[in-house]
């Protein structure tokens, strides 16, 4: 998933009256220790992001912020316990293939919603169905590629037909952004709900609901009495969640107190800067994020829409980029290393990984080259300096982009090859024009939907993949659903390098920076899991 990848096209309204009176009163730091009856073991807490939601319907997002709520309120037929990356049945009682094409659920007995209405198998067809018939651009039906259709036999049992047998990723893909099951009674079947008719109908069946929502400005959570998942109950009644624009207010909240909790952004200096702090813990896990460059097909230089489109030029051009990248020098200068240099398109740590880009490009040991690059244009037959239109998100990455792509642009332009016209653009702006070819080269950010390698190549290299930028290999496509359906770790881990070692060369996109998880919080505040599901649950915590 995008650290954010989608776009809503309304713009929402806070909520009115007394719900966000109620909620603004309670957006501070407190420790309450009444236990109410929502189903926590009492107390409040806040925590702070600067993530921004752009839809909580799953079927029109697939970007960290958003998916950040929906971890919380929404239940997965199968999710992944903490500490672990591994999935597990979660509002599912078993869950396995019964034949090699048909994967066969069955739901716990006596599930609802928080609105009352029943949860059943219906329920979770619907879920699907609609995510499969919105296909909005910004969703993430991309993940369901493999879905052929759904069944509910009866109000217990879901069977999913699968196009390709064996697929090794699916039950991944039900905790994934393409997992949360929603109200049939409440979602419309064929287009996206807006958040505050969600957020009514309390259509809510995770350790917790939402009960107050004032879009990217304040959500009230409160914990589910009635959720049966794997997870367990949540351990804190009332959860504030508080949007910053900026992160150095982040910081100074969760430095002076007003906050219990930092997730999402931190600029390494404040990271830096608050590891000395006693009175705040910093917690590191386990990185899967990463940080790309996305190339137009159509619109970049030479792209196939453009006046003097050529396919030869246009790889030289992503060729020459990629020969100029100073990974190390991005990762140490603007992000003091809390991320590292990254030569492939899966990260370093899960099964596949491999370093595709670094013998391809620049001097082979990581480094840059000009020389190389120089030489890659002149043979392509092409005039330099070349001029690159790169656009990034001043608001969405934390304020570290505008250092990250400074640097880019530097890097870029020293040896005279390039001319950089460097553009920026808030998100939810941003979000809409990438996927109308308004970008010919941006910035993206991914966080995984889950731990397999799988997840960093389906989603991009697909041919109606979500980034949208009219790459279409074949045989990339091939050796995909190859790797999907591979049963034999060894063979399946082979696929994967492959699939890594083709898409270098084509350069569809260009992975520079591998990123950890971190969270900062009050000394006081206990339960911060940060694990290879890459989920952040406020469920656990407590103080």
């Amino acid at each position: 998933m995008s650290s954010g990848m989608s776009t809503q096209r309304r713009v929402l309204t806070a909520a009115a009256g007394v719900a966000v009176a109620a909620l603004a009163l309670a957006g501070c730091s407190g420790s309450g220790n009444g236990s109410g009856n929502s189903g926590g073991s009492g107390g409040s807490l806040v925590i702070g992001t600067t993530d921004k939601i752009t839809t909580i319907d799953p079927a029109g997002s697939y970007d960290n912020g958003s998916f950040a709520v929906m971890t919380q309120v929404y239940p997965f037929l199968m999710n992944t316990p903490y500490g672990s990356p591994d999935v597990e049945p979660d509002i599912a009682e078993s869950a396995e293939f019964t034949t090699p094409s048909e994967y066969t659920v069955k739901l716990k007995s006596g599930l609802t919603f928080a609105n009352g209405h029943d949860l059943t198998s219906s329920d979770v067809k619907f879920s699907f169905d609609r995510t499969i018939k919105i296909n909005d651009q910004n969703g993430p039906a991309s993940l369901l590629a493999n879905l052929d259709s759904v069944e509910a036999p009866d109000d217990t049992t879901v069977v999913f037909h699968l196009k390709s047998e064996n697929d090794q990723t699916f039950q991944q893909v039900l905790s994934s952004p393409a997992g949360p099951i929603v109200d049939e009674e409440v979602f419309s079947a064929d287009a996206l709900t807006p958040d505050q008719d969600i957020v009514k109908g309390k259509a809510f069946a995770g350790q917790y609901s939402i009960a107050s929502y004032d879009f990217n400005n304040l959500i009230q959570y409160k914990a589910n009495p009635d959720y049966q998942g794997v997870l367990g109950k949540a351990k804190t009644d009332t959860v504030n969640v508080k949007y910053y624009a900026e992160s150095s207010n982040l910081k100074l909240a969760v430095q002076e107190g007003d906050i219990d909790v930092a997730y999402r952004s931190l600029t390494a200096t404040d990271v830096e800067d608050l590891s000395k702090n006693d009175k705040v813990k910093v917690t590191q896990g386990p990185g899967g994020e990463i940080r790309y460059i996305v190339f137009n097909f159509n619109t970049m230089p030479f792209g196939a829409k453009t006046d003097d489109a050529d396919p030869a030029k246009a790889l030289a051009v992503r060729q020459a980029m990629a020969d100029l990248l100073d990974r190390d020098q991005i990762a140490e200068q603007v992000y003091k290393g809390t991320y590292t240099p990254l030569y492939s398109y899966v990260p370093d740590g899960l099964t596949g990984a491999n370093e595709s880009l670094k013998g391809l490009y620049g001097d082979g040991n990581g480094g840059p080259d000009a020389d190389k690059a120089a030489k890659t244009l002149k043979d392509a037959g092409i005039d330099t300096p070349v001029t690159l239109s790169i656009q990034y998100s001043n608001d969405h990455y934390g304020p570290s982009s505008a250092d990250e792509y400074a640097l880019i642009k530097s890097q870029l332009e020293e040896t005279g090859l390039f001319k950089v016209d460097l553009q920026t653009t808030e998100w939810v702006q941003y979000s809409k024009d990438r996927v109308a070819d308004v970008y010919p080269m941006y910035q993206l950010g991914w966080f995984p939907d889950y731990s397999d390698a799988d997840n960093y190549l389906s989603p991009f290299f697909v041919k109606d993949n979500f980034i949208g930028n009219h790459y279409d290999n074949a045989d990339v496509q091939s050796l995909i659903e190859k790797q999907r359906t591979t049963t034999d770790p060894d063979a399946r881990a082979d696929v994967i390098g492959q699939i890594q070692d083709a898409v270098a060369k084509d350069l569809s996109t260009l992975p520079y920076l591998q990123g950890a998880q971190i969270a900062v919080a009050g000394a006081d505040v206990k339960g911060v899991t940060l694990d290879a599901s890459f989920k952040f649950r406020y469920a656990p915590l407590s103080k």
